[in-house]
């Protein structure tokens, strides 16, 4: 099993000893998703923390009138968990969803703690990663409240330019919180810009 882009994911942060990384090879899980099959859905508890060596996830929730919420993307070395329910151990308020085939090394709360006492620095690694999500879920939030539509989609272009042509223009419309027939009018615009 490859999974030498987990390592380096690992030590942009913390550095690994020889043994260290045995460690942790020794506890990981490596699984093969198909597209469409589901990591977690909403009201399971989520069992994992996922790392994505291949392919690509949405994350998202279903609204009581049946309408899907995208809030995430992840593809390679990206982090996918539905982050509450992973921590609290209780129902997942988010699906996750593979949108092509995909490999996840996935950490189970058990192996997350066995790590923490085997390799105690990693406990600063998962840290960090905790700490990034929840800033960039504020800032989404800001973004959300002080960019226009426009604004949103160029920022998901910059942001995320290895996204945009593996997921369909439904999806982007979704997790930008418009229509695709309003997306469809941004890019339309845009080009008449160029």
């Amino acid at each position: 099993m490859n999974i030498a882009p987990l390592l380096n994911n690992i030590t942009k942060y913390i550095n690994l000893t020889d043994e260290e990384i045995e460690f942790l090879k020794s506890k990981i899980i490596v699984r093969k998703y198909l597209k469409g099959q589901y990591i977690v859905q909403q009201g399971d508890v989520c069992k994992y923390e996922c790392f994505v060596l291949s392919g690509c996830t949405k994350t998202f929730y279903i609204d009581k009138e049946g309408q899907e919420h995208i809030v995430m993307f992840s593809i390679e070395d990206w982090w996918t968990s539905d982050m509450g329910s992973f921590i609290t151990q209780t129902p997942a308020d988010f699906n996750i969803q593979c949108l092509e085939n995909s490999e996840l090394v996935m950490f189970s709360i058990d192996v997350i703690e066995d790590l923490y006492e085997g390799i105690p620095k990693l406990e600063r690694f998962f840290r960090k990663l905790v700490e990034r999500a929840f800033v960039a879920s504020q800032k989404r939030i800001v973004r959300n409240f002080s960019l226009t539509a426009k604004e949103q989609y160029l920022f998901f272009r910059e942001q995320y330019p290895k996204i945009e042509q593996r997921i369909p223009q439904y999806m982007i419309a979704s997790y930008l919180g418009i229509t695709k027939e309003f997306l469809s009018k941004i890019k339309s615009q845009l080009i008449l810009e160029q």
